[in-house]
């Protein structure tokens, strides 16, 4: 009898430590719950970052050897600026080549004085046939010479085109060694320096446009429905002291991502005088548009 009451007690001991595991699981289940469910959050305050309004990669579209690079890291630089030439000796050769060809006109003149002879010729050929002074071969004669004349002057002009087509097409390979900028911006990194082989659409150099700067935001799902495009929103970059800047709402993102159960907002920001740096993080308020209901 002491043995079997011995065996009925570890049966009900080997239970309730099967229950004591079992609470405890259940009890890290929910606290792994409450840790991945997403807190609360409404149209203010909510975190935000402020990044450039576009970020740019520019490549060559030639291969050559950089001979200038005028800008660094830093520096501010302006729509059409140049901030990097290849050599371009050859091209520069080729352009002055062209040029003489395209201004040549002593072919062109030429042709033009033929002309006026030939048709001075056919002329009195033909006032003399009708007297019957020349033979009809001597007016064939004039005749011809008029009309070689006439396609000597549109070979040359014709070449003379030519040429100009020729300077253009060696002007244009020559201006794709000198690269401008494509916006107004900062030279956010350079990545090549004069006397390095530029390859063909390799990056040289990033340029970042701040003006105006775009502020990105993951809202919380019960905003959805709520945010739309062209409302205004308070903008506060982080840092003790900062000022409030107005931003104005242009996509909402109808995806939502189901994982962090928010949903993406974009808006754009003035920066006329580039006082604000991107990169920052924020914090924004939006509001309402007049006449709509809070």
């Amino acid at each position: 009898m002491d043995m079997l009451g011995e065996c009925q007690e570890a049966r009900q001991l080997h239970r309730w430590r099967l229950k004591g595991l079992c609470a405890i699981g259940s009890l890290t289940v929910a606290a792994g719950l409450y840790l991945l469910t997403p807190a609360p959050a409404s149209a203010a305050g909510m975190a935000c970052v402020i990044t450039p309004y576009d970020e740019i990669s520019i490549g060559i579209p030639v291969e050559g050897l950089i001979q200038t690079v005028p800008v660094d890291r830093g520096d501010w630089v302006k729509k059409g600026q140049v901030i990097v030439t290849l050599e371009s000796s050859m091209e520069e050769a080729t352009v002055a080549f062209a040029k003489a060809k395209a201004e040549a006109e002593a072919a062109l003149k030429n042709s033009q004085v033929k002309i006026g002879f030939t048709s001075r010729k056919h002329e009195r050929a033909l006032e003399l046939l009708k007297s019957n002074s020349i033979a009809q071969h001597e007016m064939d004669e004039a005749q011809m010479e008029k009309s070689l004349a006439e396609v000597l002057h549109r070979e040359a002009s014709e070449n003379r085109r030519l040429a100009e087509l020729d300077l253009n097409r060696a002007s244009v390979a020559l201006e794709l060694r000198t690269i401008r900028s494509p916006i107004n911006g900062v030279v956010v990194d350079r990545l090549l320096s004069p006397g390095e082989l530029a390859r063909q659409q390799t990056p040289v150099m990033k340029l970042a446009q701040i003006d105006p700067l775009r502020v990105e935001v993951f809202a919380p799902i019960s905003l959805l429905g709520k945010l739309k495009t062209g409302m205004r929103a308070d903008v506060r970059p982080e840092g003790k002291g900062q000022p409030v800047y107005q931003a104005k709402v242009m996509v909402v993102n109808k995806v939502v991502d189901s994982a962090s159960g928010t949903f993406g907002v974009r808006l754009e920001m003035p920066n006329p005088n580039n006082t604000i740096p991107a990169g920052l993080a924020c914090t924004v308020e939006f509001h309402r548009p007049p006449g709509e209901n809070q």
